[in-house]
């Protein structure tokens, strides 16, 4: 089935992405002014697809990033190829002193009431330096790629960044493959350099090369500008509000054939009611829902994406892959770390229905 999209049969890779690789940095339930240790997960959200299809969904993936050659990028690189993950890397060389660097990413789980905080250093990140003729497009597609994907974090680091994303993004399209983008606007990274009118002719521009579209309510009015109620009075589990929205994203950019979202009620830190949505070609899927007793909720958003990717990539009917996506965005929370530690069969079984009994 395919839906509207022209997925491709065969290639060297099932999916490229193209993203900023990060470490995060989890103290677990303690807030960081009382942290005496943290565990170290590598992340990034384009990476956490490329991760969680490769070592969840069994396919050849690969990531496009910069890598800086000191301790933290050799942490980093073992993560990858612990994955499954091909890297096509941009080296630079640390100064000893102050870079280039790979972010950190600071994160508390929170508890119960309290929620989780995320805070940033990405002061000197080498992924930000990256532009325009910095990779090799022809030899990363040579093989052939059936889906490239890429998003607004990445975008969002500088001016040169969303330049590759275009360029890279020309390169899948020339070598047959679906483009994807994740819209994941994030104001406090485009306010540093240019804020949020930037950070819509920038996207303005991306989306035009894109096939499918991951993003929220908000994430489509702060990013491409699209009229909406105010999203924080609004039911977060209520599709109406997202679908009625898709007309105006098709208006803009009438190539775009899916968009698609989780849905995500938080009555606690650690009690979520679960869901997702897609438009697909034309017509509307939403998924089960579910009460979700959240270990780690960092990644859940990507583990839907990459879950909802493997259903398009393996021509399930548009319900299933929207299940496949919400059934292993659902196991990612109960994981610690940013990418999955779920098997296909887990995934398959949840989607299917099943339940959390004891496995004998």
């Amino acid at each position: 089935m395919n839906f509207g999209l022209n997925i491709p049969q065969n290639g060297a890779f099932d999916f490229i992405s193209l993203g900023a690789l990060v470490h995060r940095l989890d103290p677990g339930i303690m807030p960081f002014r009382k942290a005496t240790e943290c565990l170290i997960h590598v992340s990034g959200g384009e990476f956490n697809c490329a991760a969680n299809l490769s070592d969840c969904f069994r396919l050849k993936t690969g990531i496009v990033t910069a890598m800086v050659d000191y301790p933290i990028g050799d942490l980093i690189t073992e993560r990858v190829r612990a994955m499954g993950v091909t890297p096509f890397y941009k080296r630079f060389r640390h100064n000893g002193v102050n870079g280039p660097n790979m972010a950190t990413v600071y994160s508390d789980r929170g508890q119960g009431i309290r929620p989780p905080v995320v805070f940033y250093n990405r002061s000197n990140e080498a992924a930000a330096r990256l532009k325009p003729g910095d990779f090799d497009w022809k030899t990363v597609f040579a093989g052939g790629v059936r889906w490239f994907h890429s998003g607004g974090i990445f975008a969002s680091l500088s001016e040169t960044t969303g330049r590759v994303i275009i360029e890279a993004m020309k390169a899948a399209k020339a070598a047959g493959a679906i483009v994807s983008f994740d819209l994941n606007y994030r104001e406090k990274l485009w306010n540093i350099w240019g804020g949020h009118e930037r950070a819509l002719s920038v996207y303005a521009e991306i989306v035009r090369y894109v096939d499918v579209i991951v993003g929220n309510e908000e994430d489509l009015q702060k990013g491409l500008g699209v009229k909406g109620p105010e999203v924080e009075k609004k039911s977060k589990l209520d599709p109406g509000v997202f679908f009625g929205m898709i007309g105006e994203v098709t208006d803009k950019y009438p190539q775009v054939k899916v968009v698609a979202t989780t849905l995500r009620e938080v009555h606690s830190t650690n009690h979520h009611t679960w869901g997702a949505v897609a438009w697909i070609d034309g017509k509307t899927f939403i998924s089960p829902a579910c009460e979700l007793a959240v270990y780690d909720r960092v990644g859940g958003g990507d583990g839907f994406a990459s879950g909802f990717f493997y259903g398009l990539l393996s021509g399930e009917a548009p319900q299933a892959a929207v299940n496949l996506g919400w059934a292993h965005g659902a196991l990612l929370t109960t994981f610690p770390g940013d990418t999955t530690m779920a098997t296909v069969e887990q995934v398959r079984t949840f989607a299917g229905g099943g339940s959390a009994r004891i496995q004998r």
